[in-house]
């Protein structure tokens, strides 16, 4: 089965964020997503630049192909400063998160469309219970060869990446003691995880092929990995990260995806053997992450070294430096630090919420308030 993946000459840049519509006054999910694009799409130049999801309780904002962190994060902020208004109008609220912490699942509605209700009625349960939002980062890459072998190696990074942006501790009410407990939740989805680590190109496409031939899939972007190829935009698609609730720290996630990508093809295309982790370790790596966020301790080698996530980070930071000049965007990733510094998302919440005796109303103000704050 051949697959084109139509390259980028550019190392372009494409960001979706997915934010959930939370009661002004309950703080709980709103199913309000159609009058909400009602109201806010009239007001867009690009009406397009304005998704919706699988639930009613979602809206994902995107940008266009961008070639810098700052276009990206200007493009994306334009969207919102029409989007907040239409939610305003109907009490709604902007809900940057990878969960929310009391919402249930049986009080969601489905957007209507044959590709939701027919990812329903095959995972049931489980498709239901994906109360999830998070960020996906496109980063364009020239050549189809080097895809597999860049996405191999940028799973040495996914413990980084879950850690940085880990936001959904709580769920249903309950403390889960996970960082990010989304990332556990959406690879319960078939085709949804870790991707295999193919050498080739040639290897995802009968990968591929065996998939449709045993209808596991109908077309190319049900395989739903945690990072993937998306052939008709040229791109490596990041989808790791939890959702976010500030531009700082989506901007500067956003930096160092488009640094690490960049770079390892950069290497590839040097002609480098890039090191790549045994399945068995990313799979590790992405459990600690979800588990101990920012305090987890990560396989670095397939010698089985370990080291402190952030120590870690802290070099890898000084390694892409030159990188991030190059690309401009510079600023944003040396911001990635500023997240150990001041707490991930998930931590936050978990202060609001021992500071309020447990209130999670007061935890869903508290996320609200942080991307209200970066709009003025």
């Amino acid at each position: 089965m051949r697959i084109d993946f139509h390259g980028s000459p550019e190392p372009t840049l494409g960001v979706e964020w997915e934010l959930a519509l939370v009661d002004r006054r309950s703080r709980d999910l709103r199913n309000d997503a159609t009058h909400l694009f009602a109201r806010a799409k009239p007001r867009l130049a690009d009406p397009g630049k304005l998704h919706q999801e699988m639930l009613r309780n979602t809206v994902e904002i995107v940008s266009g192909v961008c070639h810098t962190v700052d276009e990206a994060m200007t493009d994306l902020r334009r969207t919102l400063e029409a989007v907040v208004p239409a939610g305003d109008e109907l009490d709604i609220d902007l809900y940057g998160a990878g969960t929310h912490p009391f919402a249930s699942w049986t009080g969601q509605q489905l957007t209507e469309g044959h590709r939701y209700q027919e990812l329903i009625n095959r995972t049931q349960w489980w498709g239901r219970q994906m109360l999830i939002w998070g960020v996906h980062v496109h980063v364009g890459l020239p050549e189809r060869e080097r895809v597999m072998p860049v996405l191999s190696a940028l799973l040495t990074y996914y413990p980084h990446l879950q850690a940085l942006s880990a936001s959904s501790p709580i769920w249903a009410g309950i403390d889960t003691g996970y960082a990010s407990n989304r990332a556990l939740m959406f690879q319960q989805l078939p085709t949804a995880g870790l991707p295999f680590q193919f050498e080739r190109w040639s290897e995802f496409e009968s990968f591929v092929a065996d998939q449709v031939v045993t209808g596991v899939i109908e077309e190319l972007t049900e395989i739903r990995w945690d990072v993937r190829p998306s052939c008709a935009h040229g791109t490596l698609e990041n989808r790791v990260c939890d959702g976010m609730s500030t531009f700082a720290e989506l901007s500067s996630l956003v930096a160092l995806m488009h640094c690490l990508v960049i770079d390892l093809d950069t290497r590839v295309a040097a002609g480098e053997t890039l090191p790549v982790l045994p399945p068995w370790h990313v799979q590790e790596n992405k459990w600690r992450a979800a588990r101990y966020g920012l305090d987890a301790i990560v396989i670095t080698s397939p010698a089985s070294d370990e080291r402190l996530v952030t120590e870690d980070l802290a070099d890898l930071l000084d390694r892409l430096a030159p990188v991030a000049d190059r690309l401009g965007c510079a600023p944003e990733l040396a911001a990635v630090a500023d997240i150990p510094a001041r707490g991930a998302s998930y931590q936050r919440q978990r202060a609001v919420a021992d500071e309020t005796d447990g209130d999670l109303v007061a935890v869903v103000d508290s996320v609200v308030r942080e991307l209200r704050a970066e709009l003025g």
